[in-house]
């Protein structure tokens, strides 16, 4: 039987509200015991004595570009990059080549994630080859294993088919995600509208493209009683709409990236396309209402919308790159310098952003570090200080506009399954099997 104990470390658990120094035992894949001082015959052991041990992080927004876009990104390429971010599991949007439609792709992507470093979830399309004309073999690809359905990267623009989506996925309790933009507002909009669109002159997306959808979709969620999730909110207005509507009752859930509460749409003003996402970088504005939604709950999840492209197809004019940057090893730095630092957030409320927050939201058995749970944890080091280098990340993907940034707060071992699938001075030591 495999046995690691942590020693020393001070335990943060935002689902039974600990925080304590303690010691933690791991037998094979789940945590058996909590105490003080334990001592075990045949245990392997790591001081851990200064730093925090959480609940292993939980992102349910990462784009592995397998299958078809594998010269980005693969699920054994981007569990690595999650492990090193602390990550433990991951949660794989659909928008492939083919997209994820039926339950074969289905089958064949959780089958290579079995592998993985870390564990591997897979959402399904709400419709087929997200084209937004006619649902996808929803059912069929629950029973396959997905664990929610979007057609992110696009909204469902006919709202029948949106209403009927939200339908079919109350009857399997499965939670849609929906990424909120207007095409018809939107065009061929690359940045936020407003005073930095018109000093760069590159082309606007109004924030109203990502109000009116989270509307309609709130209406429809509240109309049919259906699971409604919110990726990546961008704007104050939407921000606005998700508070009323869980005041309402509605069952709506929201998230944000660690891009969006970190920069405001000055940025755009470099020209450097690893500042175009979608929805795009937003004004101060916007920042600080989002500030304020994390802080009153409005906004329960942070997620990286992690999406890694090649270097060529980002070093082009401004326009013609595609949307998205890396996000996977550069978001608890970023949570911590930009949000727990800052006082926008507890380190502990942080946590839960990043842990239990997403495993609600999709119903996983994740995010405590309750004795007989997984044993999936995140070691901390929240005073180390470190400049990102995306030379040094582990995803193919180097895209990210943060590079040369000095961040604080390092994850310094992930554990999945009770296996050590990174530590920081080795870079990675392997996968979970």
């Amino acid at each position: 039987m495999n046995k690691l104990l942590l020693k020393g470390g001070k335990l943060i658990d935002p689902l039974s509200k600990k925080k304590e120094e303690k010691d933690l035992l791991i037998e094979d894949e789940k945590i058996v015991e909590i105490g003080e001082d334990l001592q075990v015959v045949g245990a392997q052991v790591i001081d851990v004595k200064g730093k925090v041990i959480t609940p292993g992080f939980v992102d349910i927004h990462v784009h592995l570009r397998e299958p078809g876009f594998e010269y980005k990104e693969t699920i054994e390429s981007g569990s690595k990059a999650a492990a090193k971010g602390g990550f433990t599991t991951i949660v794989a949007m659909p928008n492939t080549n083919p997209v994820i439609d039926n339950p074969s792709l289905v089958s064949s992507v959780l089958t290579k994630g079995k592998e993985a470093s870390v564990n591997v979830h897979q959402i399904g399309a709400i419709t087929k080859g997200s084209l937004g004309k006619e649902l996808a073999e929803i059912g069929s690809m629950k029973e396959a294993g997905i664990v929610a359905i979007s057609d992110d990267g696009h909204s469902v623009m006919d709202s029948q088919i949106m209403k009927l989506g939200l339908e079919y996925a109350k009857n399997f309790d499965l939670p849609v995600i929906v990424h909120c933009e207007d095409k018809n507002l939107a065009g061929d909009g690359a940045v936020h509208e407003g005073y930095y669109s018109t000093v760069t002159g590159l082309t606007p997306i109004p924030s109203s493209a990502e109000d009116v959808i989270v509307a309609r979709d709130i209406s429809l969620a509240e109309e049919s009683g259906a699971k409604l999730h919110i990726a990546h909110i961008s704007t104050k207005g939407a921000v606005g709409l998700v508070r009323q509507a869980k005041k309402r009752g509605v069952d709506v859930t929201c998230e944000v990236t660690p891009h969006h509460f970190s920069l405001t749409d000055e940025a755009i003003t470099s020209f450097d396309s690893n500042t175009k996402m979608n929805p795009p970088l937003r004004s101060a504005e916007d920042v600080e209402a989002i500030k304020e939604g994390l802080r009153d709950g409005t906004i329960d999840v942070i997620a990286t919308d992690h999406a890694p492209h090649s270097k060529e197809e980002k070093d082009v004019e401004y326009n013609y790159a595609p949307f998205g940057i890396t996000g996977l090893e550069t978001a608890l730095g970023l949570v911590i310098t930009e949000l727990v630092k800052e006082g926008v957030l507890s380190l502990e409320k942080a946590i839960e952003k990043l842990t239990v927050g997403p495993a609600k939201v999709l119903g996983l058995d994740k995010g405590t570090l309750e004795v007989g749970k997984d044993a999936d944890l995140t070691i901390i080091d929240l005073d180390k200080k470190w400049t990102v280098d995306p030379q040094k990340f582990l995803s193919k993907g180097k895209n990210t506009p943060f590079s040369g940034v000095e961040l604080q707060g390092e994850v310094v071992t992930t554990i999945v399954g009770g296996k050590v699938v990174y530590r920081a001075e080795k870079q990675g030591i392997g996968d979970k099997g």
